[in-house]
C-alpha cells in the first residue's frame, strides 16, 4: 500500500465524515441493545462556533463515541434554539436597516421575516459542528418552534395552568428597556459598576403643611437621582433616634413639588446613606414592598424604553442617563444636592442585551415554584438519582432552589409561543386557557354562558412565551414524551444518561429540566450532569465579541485538525467545573500527537515480514510487557471515565501512545536496518496498534478511521466507530514493575553514553553487584537498546568503572578509550563537592526547631527527603572516586 509521508488532515476529515454518513452510523433506532441517550444544549440557531462550543461539544462526541464501541445503542439528539431575545433583536435591528419599524408590521408579518431570517441564517452552527466531528443524528434534528415542539409546549402551559400552577399577576418584574422584555431573575446579571451616591436636600413640612421652625430639610442618600420623579414617601428606621423629630411631618420632592409622608418601618439601614430611604414604589423591588406594606401610591415614570413619560414633567421622552446627568445639575442650582460622592454597587444587566435592567410593575405571567423545586432538591440532595461533576456545584443548586421565585414565563416579543389565554372581555379574570381557539370558545361560553359568543369575540394574549419554557422540556419533548407519553421512542431512551453543558445555564436550564422531568414523567431526565469550565483568555478574561479575544473556531480546526484542536481542549482543561486558559501550544500539541501516531504507522508498515524468522527474546519479553501495560491503563482510563475525568483519562491514553508504544515497545521490536521482522512480532503490533486505536478513536475520530482502514482493508460493517472496545482482562502487575526498573537501568546507561560522549556505536560491557533479585528476561531488552556485548554478574565493586544504581542494585560501566579519567575524576569531585554544600543547607533548615516545627507537613518531607536522596548520591560519588583512584 502507498503511504503518504504526511498525515493530511484536511482529506481525512471530509472523507471519513462523509463516510461515516453514508453509511448511517449516527443514526438510533430502539433495539434490544442497552440505549446510550446524550441531547445536546440547543445553541441559538442563528448562533455561530465558540470556544465554548467547541470544549461542550467533544466532551460530547468523546462520551457518544465510547458508548458506541462499548456496544450501547448510542443516540446523540442534535438541535437548536429558537432564541427569542436575542433573534427578535437581530429581525428588528435588519428591518431597522431596511427602513421598517416592527411596529407598523401585524405579528403574522413580523414572523415571516423572523422565518427568513432564520432560513438564511439558522442551523449553520449545526454544520460547523461536523467539522469537529460531532457525531450527532442528524435524522433527529429539533428546533425549538418546530410545530410538534411548539405543541407541546403548549399543552403543558395549558396543563400547568389546569392544576392552578401558572397564574397572571401585577408584580414588580426585571424589564430589559432595549428587548422591551421582561426577565426571569435568572436572566438578570449583576454587575459590579462606579456609580454615584446622590445627597438629595427635601424640605419637611408639618402635617398641616406650615413649615417647621428653622426650615428644617432632609438628606436622602440615592444612586438614582432621576427616580425622585416617582417618590411617594420618605422611610426612617423608628429605633433612629436621630429621626423622632420627624415623626408625622412631610416633605416636598424638589423639582415636581409633590408632598409625601415621612413613614417608618424597620426595614431601612441606618447605616446607609444618612438613614433615610426614598420610597419609590413603582421602580424598585424593595420600595414595592414598603408601598404595598403603608399604602402607598404608585407612580411609574418610565416608558417601556427607560425613557422618561409625562410625570418626568419636562425630561419626558428624554433617556433615563442623560436625565440623571441633567437633573443633578438641576438640584445643584436649586441647592438641594449638598454633595456627590463615588459609589461601587453592584448593577442588574441583562444577559442578552447588557442593558441595564429596571424594576417595572407589568401584568405578566408566572409559574409557581414551591411545589415542582421538591423533587428536584431531593434528586440531587437526597437520593443521589442526579450526579452533580463536579460535586461542589451541588452548593450553588441548594442555594438557588431553596430561595427560588415564582418563574416570570411571559415575554413581550413576536418570536416564539404565542402565550394560549383567550380574552373574551376587559376584566382581569375574562380570559380562559385552552390549546387552540375552539378550545378556548368552548370554555369561554362555558364560563360566561354566552352561548352567542364566536371566536371573532376572542383575543389571544399578545405576549410570547420565555425560550426556556421550551428547552425546559427538551430531554422530553425531542422524544415526543409531551404529546405522546408512551410512545415506543420516550420508553426507550429516557431518561437520557448524561448531559454536559456549561455552568452558567445551571439555573436557566439544569435545574427546570430536573423539575420538568419529574411533573411530566415523574422521572429524573438524566442521570449525571458535567458541567464544563469557562472558557477565558490567557488573561483570565471571558472571551467575547467586544474584546475580540476569542479564536475562530473553524480557522483553528482548518490550521490544526479537528482532531488535534479536541485533543488541546481536553489537556487545557483541568476537571469539570473549572475554567481553562486558552492556549494556542496546547492545540499545536494536539497535532504533533497525531503526527507521531501516523508516523508511527507509517514506521510500521515499512517493515519487510519475514515468517520464516524466529522470534527474537527481547520482542517476546517486550510484547508480554505491552499487553500488560495496555490493561493497566485501559484500567485507569475507564477509572477516568467513571468519574468524568475526561481530560484524565486523555492524558492516560497519550502517555500509553506516545511513552510505552512509540518510545519503547516499537524500538524494543523494531528488526536492525534494512532487515525483516518475524511475522510474530508484526502481527503482535498490529493487533496492538488496532487495539490503540480503539482506546483513542473517542478523542481523535478522523486519525484512528484513517489508519484502522490503512491497516486492513474493510468493508462498512468492520469500521473503526463501530467496532468493539478491546476486552478488559487480567494482567500481571510484576512484569510492569520489572520493566519500570528495566527502563530506569536504560536510561541511566543512555545518560552515561550521552554525558561522557560514547558513540552509540561503540559497544560497551555491563557489570551488575546485585542486592535485590533482577528478572534477567529483560537482559535482551537492555542490550539491545543499550548496544552492551555482554551482561554480567560481579560480586564486588569492578574498579576502573563508572557507576550508578537503580534501588540497591549497583551497575559498573568500565571504561572505554573514548574517556578521559582524569577530566572524569575532576568532574565527579566538582560533583561531590556540591553536593556535599547542598547537603549542609538542608541539613541546617532540618536542624532549625522553629522552621520543623512551622513549616507545612509535606515541606518537612520534601526536604527529609532531599537529604537521603543527596546521601545517597554523595555515597555514589565517593565510590566512584574511589574506584578511578
Amino acid at each position: 500500500m502507498n503511504i503518504s509521508t504526511k498525515y493530511n488532515s484536511k482529506i481525512a476529515e471530509d472523507k471519513w465524515y462523509n463516510y461515516w454518513m453514508e453509511n448511517n452510523y449516527f443514526h438510533s433506532t430502539p433495539d434490544d441493545r442497552e440505549p446510550y441517550t446524550i441531547v445536546i444544549p440547543p445553541p441559538n440557531v442563528t448562533g455561530i462556533l465558540h470556544m465554548g462550543h467547541m470544549l461542550n461539544n467533544t466532551i460530547q462526541d468523546v462520551l457518544i463515541r465510547r458508548a458506541r464501541l462499548q456496544g450501547k445503542n448510542a443516540c446523540w439528539v442534535p438541535g437548536t434554539d429558537h432564541a427569542s431575545i436575542a433573534t427578535e433583536a437581530k429581525v428588528v435591528a435588519k428591518l431597522k436597516e431596511q427602513g421598517i419599524d416592527k411596529n407598523d408590521l401585524t405579528r403574522e408579518e413580523f414572523l415571516k421575516h423572523a422565518w427568513d431570517w432564520t432560513h438564511e441564517y439558522g442551523g449553520v452552527i449545526l454544520e460547523q459542528l461536523k467539522k469537529l466531528g460531532c457525531s450527532c443524528d442528524w435524522d433527529r434534528t429539533k428546533f425549538t418552534l418546530d410545530d410538534d415542539m411548539s405543541e407541546a409546549v403548549i399543552k403543558v402551559f395549558v396543563d400547568l395552568y389546569n392544576k392552578g400552577l401558572i397564574y397572571r399577576g401585577y408584580r414588580m418584574v426585571n424589564w430589559d428597556p432595549e428587548a422591551k422584555t421582561t426577565l426571569s431573575d435568572e436572566e438578570v446579571e449583576y454587575v459590579e459598576q462606579n456609580g454615584k451616591l446622590y445627597y438629595i436636600n427635601y424640605k419637611i413640612i408639618n402635617e398641616d403643611g406650615t413649615s417647621p421652625l428653622g426650615l428644617e430639610v432632609l438628606t436622602v442618600a440615592t444612586t438614582r437621582p432621576e427616580t425622585i420623579l416617582g417618590d411617594t414617601a420618605i422611610c426612617i428606621n423608628p429605633n433612629d433616634e436621630r429621626f423622632t423629630h420627624l415623626k408625622g411631618k412631610k416633605a416636598i420632592v424638589p423639582i415636581c413639588n409633590r408632598v409625601i409622608p415621612i413613614i417608618e418601618d424597620e426595614y431601612v439601614d441606618v447605616e446607609f446613606g444618612t438613614g433615610c430611604l426614598k420610597v419609590t414604589p413603582a421602580h424598585d423591588m424593595n420600595d414595592k414592598s414598603l408601598g404595598d406594606k403603608h399604602n402607598l401610591e404608585v407612580i411609574d415614570i418610565f416608558n417601556e424604553d427607560a425613557t422618561l413619560n409625562s410625570f418626568g414633567l419636562h425630561y419626558q421622552d428624554k433617556d433615563r442617563f442623560v436625565v440623571r446627568k441633567e437633573i443633578s445639575k438641576e438640584l445643584e442650582k436649586l441647592g438641594c444636592l449638598p454633595k456627590i460622592e463615588n459609589h461601587i454597587n453592584k448593577v442588574g444587566t441583562s444577559e442578552r442585551t447588557k442593558a441595564i435592567i429596571e424594576p417595572r410593575l407589568s401584568d405578566q405571567w408566572f409559574l409557581k415554584m414551591d411545589e415542582l423545586v421538591k423533587p428536584a432538591l431531593k434528586a440531587v440532595l437526597e437520593t443521589g438519582d442526579i450526579k452533580l461533576y463536579p460535586k461542589k456545584i451541588k452548593n450553588t443548586y441548594r442555594h438557588w432552589l431553596e430561595n427560588i421565585r415564582d418563574w416570570n414565563v411571559s415575554r413581550q416579543l413576536w418570536w416564539g409561543q404565542q402565550i394560549p389565554a383567550y380574552y373574551y372581555g376587559d376584566g382581569a379574570n375574562d380570559f380562559v386557557v385552552a390549546e387552540n381557539i375552539d378550545d378556548a370558545l368552548k370554555l369561554a361560553k362555558e364560563k360566561t354562558n354566552n352561548q352567542q359568543l364566536t371566536t371573532n369575540d376572542l383575543k389571544q394574549d399578545n405576549d410570547a412565551l420565555d425560550t426556556w419554557f421550551s428547552s425546559w422540556l427538551w430531554p422530553i419533548s425531542v422524544f415526543d414524551g409531551i404529546r405522546n407519553p408512551d410512545n415506543k421512542e420516550i420508553n426507550y431512551y429516557y431518561p437520557t444518561n448524561d448531559l454536559v453543558t456549561g455552568p452558567d445555564i445551571i439555573f436557566f436550564w439544569v435545574a427546570r429540566m430536573i423539575f420538568a422531568g419529574y411533573e411530566f414523567r415523574n422521572e429524573r431526565p438524566f442521570e449525571n450532569v458535567y458541567f464544563t469550565g469557562i472558557v477565558r483568555d490567557k488573561q483570565g478574561r471571558k472571551m467575547s465579541k467586544q474584546l475580540g479575544n476569542s479564536p475562530d473556531a473553524l480557522k483553528l480546526i482548518e490550521d490544526y485538525s479537528a482532531d488535534a484542536v479536541r485533543v488541546g481542549m481536553l489537556l487545557l482543561s483541568s476537571g469539570a467545573g473549572n475554567d481553562l486558559l486558552f492556549d494556542e501550544s496546547k492545540l499545536q500539541q494536539g497535532k504533533a500527537f497525531s503526527n507521531k501516531i501516523f508516523n508511527a504507522y507509517r514506521l510500521v508498515s515499512g517493515w519487510e515480514v519475514n515468517d520464516k524468522i524466529e522470534q527474537p527474546i527481547a520482542s517476546k519479553i517486550a510484547l508480554q510487557w505491552f499487553d500488560a501495560k495496555f490493561q493497566s491503563a485501559y484500567a485507569e482510563i475507564e477509572d477516568h471515565f467513571s468519574k468524568y475525568r475526561l481530560s484524565d483519562a486523555l492524558m492516560t491514553t497519550y502517555k500509553l501512545i506516545w511513552d510505552d508504544f512509540c518510545s519503547w515497545l516499537l524500538e524494543i521490536v523494531k528488526p536492525d536496518y534494512q532487515q525483516p521482522i518475524d511475522s510474530v512480532t508484526f502481527n503482535a503490533v498490529q493487533q496492538i496498534f488496532e487495539n490503540i486505536l480503539k482506546l483513542l478513536h473517542p478523542f481523535m475520530p478522523f486519525l484512528t478511521e484513517e489508519i484502522w482502514h490503512q491497516i486492513a482493508q474493510r468493508n462498512s460493517d468492520e469500521a473503526l466507530i463501530i467496532t468493539n472496545y478491546p476486552e478488559q482482562k487480567e494482567f500481571d502487575k510484576k512484569i510492569i514493575l520489572d520493566f519500570d526498573y528495566t527502563a530506569e537501568v536504560i536510561s541511566a546507561i543512555r545518560n552515561i553514553r550521552k554525558e561522557k560522549n560514547i558513540s552509540f556505536k561503540n559497544r560497551l560491557e555491563l557489570f551488575i553487584l546485585k542486592k535485590d533479585s533482577i528478572d534477567t528476561n529483560f537482559d535482551s531488552i537492555i542490550k539491545k537498546l543499550c548496544n552492551l556485548s555482554v551482561i554480567s554478574k560481579v560480586n564486588k565493586k569492578v574498579d576502573g568503572a563508572l557507576s550508578f544504581r537503580v534501588k540497591s542494585n549497583e551497575f559498573f560501566i568500565p571504561f572505554s578509550e573514548e574517556i578521559n579519567a582524569e577530566e572524569e575524576f575532576k568532574k565527579l569531585t566538582e560533583e561531590l563537592n556540591y553536593n556535599k554544600g547542598f547537603l549542609i543547607s538542608v541539613q541546617k533548615k532540618l536542624s532549625n526547631e522553629r522552621f520543623v516545627n512551622n513549616a507545612p507537613k509535606q515541606v518537612i518531607t520534601n526536604e527529609r527527603k532531599k537529604e537521603a536522596d543527596t546521601l545517597v548520591k554523595i555515597t555514589m560519588l565517593e565510590e566512584s572516586l574511589s574506584s578511578l583512584k
